[in-house]
């Protein structure tokens, strides 16, 4: 007896990734989530299963509401499955033009000040991202072990740091409504800031995300 009839664990992981925004021409984001699936064609890590891959706009709204459908579809499809054999992680790609590394970002705060206008013209300063959620300075933080992560893709190669501040962009901006979403549905979520393809190449960021969807199925 025991466990021959209990289903697999299977990690279902949604992907997204951000368009152009000012100041960045060519979002490598955009990039890296629309060639992942052609990339792991290879294979998936044992137990994953990608849901799905998505590029949202630089804007605050813009790239909420698209999120919430897709955050939404995934709480349909999960009730289909089995509660104790799917778990859902929503993984958040976006660029930090100035880093010269990857960063596994622990932490979104609640506060959008943008340092300059979204793609939809939109320039908040210290406004509660969500009000009900009380002051700018209320934190949510991801329940994934970012320290495990950060030292396992570096000791594959990888520059990689843990990260305590996302911004007050867009990238924190949607990190944050996740972070509150997928706290409230059962889920798990992660963002990710990574550079320029310029400061690194792009095969090195593929093989990143690769690496990291291999951390997220031997960990979760």
């Amino acid at each position: 007896m025991g466990s021959e009839g209990s289903p697999a664990a299977v990690t279902t992981v949604y992907v997204t990734g951000f368009k152009k925004f000012h100041g960045v021409s060519e979002n490598p984001t955009e990039t890296i989530v629309n060639n992942l699936m052609e990339y792991l064609k290879k294979g998936l890590p044992k137990g994953l299963v990608i849901g799905s891959c998505n590029i949202l706009e630089t804007a605050g709204q813009g790239a909420v509401v698209p999120l919430y459908q897709s955050l939404q579809s995934s709480i349909t499809s999960k009730e289909s499955e089995s509660p104790t054999s799917n778990r859902i992680i929503w993984l958040h790609f976006g660029v930090n033009s100035g880093a010269t590394r990857f960063a596994i970002e622990r932490q979104a705060v609640n506060e959008a000040t943008f340092r300059c206008p979204d793609e939809m013209g939109w320039k908040p300063q210290k406004v509660q991202i969500v009000p009900s959620d009380g002051p700018i300075t209320r934190i949510r933080q991801t329940t994934l072990p970012v320290e495990e992560f950060t030292k396992a893709l570096a000791s594959k190669g990888y520059n990689v740091m843990t990260s305590d501040d996302a911004g007050r962009f867009v990238c924190n901006y949607v990190y944050y409504h996740s972070l509150r979403f997928t706290e409230q549905n059962g889920m798990k979520s992660l963002f990710v800031h990574v550079p320029l393809f310029s400061t690194i190449d792009e095969e090195t960021q593929m093989q990143f995300a690769a690496s990291l969807l291999e951390v997220l199925a031997s960990t979760c």
